[in-house]
């Protein structure tokens, strides 16, 4: 995606563009409220910056909006915190229009359950159960500040708000939550596997279908858009 969108936007520029991205996601996330920034001497109206941008894009890729920002802002290290989503499409048949949208379970989950065990991650802790093998990051103290599971029909949401996440961390707790939610495992599991810190007691990395990075979100006084969740196709 990023390597599209810097060719777009060299293209409306006419000379090149290298983008700073909030966050990275893997192949097969997707991403509603992608936040980046590039820097340029051209100027352009907005519209050339959005509409235009979007001409050069494939279909699956677009610009929402454009603004100027002040020098020291940085897409990713003036974020305070970022926000995810899961869909779980919940029903004993998959959907053909929703394939590779949402990831489908088709053994019913009770969400409260899951709701429950997931109010043991929040706050400050070691996320070292949750942490993919190949994470990079220098330590795997989190904060996570909200995460939420609800249920609308047979999709089954999971909301989850952290200052930062590490590599496959979502994914991570998902599976884990999954198992809680068809009763393989008690509610008081996730708050087991945190205090053990060891991924290999965790249950399976959930597929990146259905993982969807809602918003990087900033200082208020930045003024930058954000993207809510009833914006999003499933509410």
């Amino acid at each position: 995606m990023q390597s599209q969108v810097e060719k777009a936007l060299s293209s409306i520029a006419n000379q090149p563009i290298d983008l700073h991205c909030a966050g990275r996601t893997d192949t097969g996330v997707h991403a509603v409220g992608q936040i980046a920034h590039f820097e340029t001497d051209v100027t352009r109206p907005g519209k050339a910056w959005v509409q235009g941008v979007n001409t050069q894009l494939p279909g699956d890729i677009r610009v929402r909006w454009a603004k100027p920002v002040d020098d020291e802002f940085h897409a990713r290290f003036s974020a305070i915190a970022r926000q995810y989503r899961y869909v779980i499409y919940n029903r004993d048949v998959h959907s053909a229009v929703l394939h590779n949208r949402v990831t489908w379970e088709p053994h019913y989950l009770d969400e409260k359950l899951m709701h429950q065990a997931a109010q043991s991650l929040i706050g400050e802790n070691d996320f070292s159960a949750f942490r993919a093998s190949a994470c990079q990051a220098s330590h795997a103290n989190r904060e996570v500040q909200s995460i939420d599971v609800s249920r609308k029909g047979d999709m089954v949401f999971i909301d989850i708000q952290a200052n930062a996440f590490l590599h496959h961390m979502v994914r991570n707790i998902t599976g884990s939550l999954i198992s809680v939610g068809k009763k393989q495992q008690p509610v008081e599991w996730l708050a087991d596997l945190l205090k053990a810190r060891d991924r290999t007691q965790a249950a399976a990395t959930a597929p990146a279908s259905g993982l969807y990075f809602v918003n990087a979100i900033y200082p208020d006084e930045l003024a930058i858009p954000q993207v809510q969740l009833n914006e999003m196709l499933w509410q």
